[in-house]
């Protein structure tokens, strides 16, 4: 459904308007329209995934959203990147998977049997070094503006390849 609105004619006067506001206004395209639309849709979303969530919890409490889950969001949507849906599915995966791959380095460590003790913010400091990186050397996310599935389809044009 995402991709659907992504390929739609609302979704490329979305794109339109991140990319260059000034030219999608030269080009007739209702800003303040399509803004409303596309705050109006993200919310319905964020509705729908706070529902979800909810029944999932049932119960709300402020110690279910400490700052590991808010560290852990901003770092999939800069490791995804923010122009691409399959990004920040892929990032969802890489940073879901890895913060229980990395669970370990929240127990008492030890190395070749030394006790090395328990650093509970080590996987915190862990996925900082990812941000960093992240940040510093694919400053789009990993996939940047670019879909895995766009590689085929092509455009309504007569001819070509």
């Amino acid at each position: 459904m995402i991709l659907q609105l992504v390929w739609s004619k609302y979704g490329r006067m979305m794109k339109a308007i991140r990319d260059d506001e000034d030219a999608a206004i030269a080009m007739g395209v209702n800003t303040f329209r399509i803004k409303t639309c596309a705050f109006a849709t993200s919310a319905f979303f964020e509705g729908i995934g706070g529902g979800l969530l909810a029944s999932l919890l049932t119960t709300i409490s402020p110690g279910l959203f400490d700052f590991m889950l808010t560290f852990q969001l901003l770092i999939i949507i800069v490791l995804g990147g923010l122009g691409s849906t399959t990004g920040a599915l892929l990032g969802t995966v890489l940073v879901v998977g890895s913060g229980e791959w990395l669970r370990f380095l929240d127990q008492p460590l030890q190395f070749f049997g030394h006790d090395l003790g328990a650093y509970p913010g080590l996987r915190m400091v862990v996925f900082s070094l990812l941000l960093l990186i992240i940040m510093l050397f694919a400053r789009e996310g990993l996939l940047g503006k670019k879909e895995i599935w766009q590689t085929g389809r092509r455009s309504g044009g007569y001819g070509g390849k």
